[in-house]
């Protein structure tokens, strides 16, 4: 079975920024259509962004437009986020997972997605 664990996660004040990865192993393909989500306490889970197979195709949420990046090394299986511009609302957990081909994948819902990570905090504080 696939296993996905994320990790880059901590604490930072508003403003700084962080690089999330997530490792999957257990991938039939070194390219899978892959999407970071998050949950803050008390909140619904909600999508950040997301990356088709190819990595030219990707989509964010508009609270992360222009602040966060997605993007992946095959190679390595890992897929990463670059949060820059950090806000105290993006305080949340902060999950890894895969999505299947056939889903609608690019609205970022998080009933397409499998597989999850354990997920790792971010903590932006004011």
């Amino acid at each position: 079975q696939v296993q996905v664990v994320e990790s880059g996660g901590g604490s930072v004040q508003a403003g700084g920024s962080l690089r999330l990865s997530c490792t999957a192993s257990g991938l039939a393909s070194p390219s899978s259509i892959m999407g970071w989500f998050r949950q803050a306490a008390g909140k619904e889970r909600e999508g950040v962004s997301c990356i088709g197979r190819s990595s030219f195709t990707t989509y964010y949420a508009d609270s992360v437009k222009g602040r966060f990046t997605i993007s992946r090394d095959e190679a390595k299986n890992t897929l990463y986020l670059q949060m820059n511009s950090l806000k105290p609302d993006d305080t949340a957990m902060y999950y890894c997972a895969r999505a299947r081909s056939t889903a609608a994948w690019w609205l970022l819902r998080a009933e397409n997605f499998y597989d999850w990570g354990q997920g790792t905090q971010v903590t932006v504080s004011s």
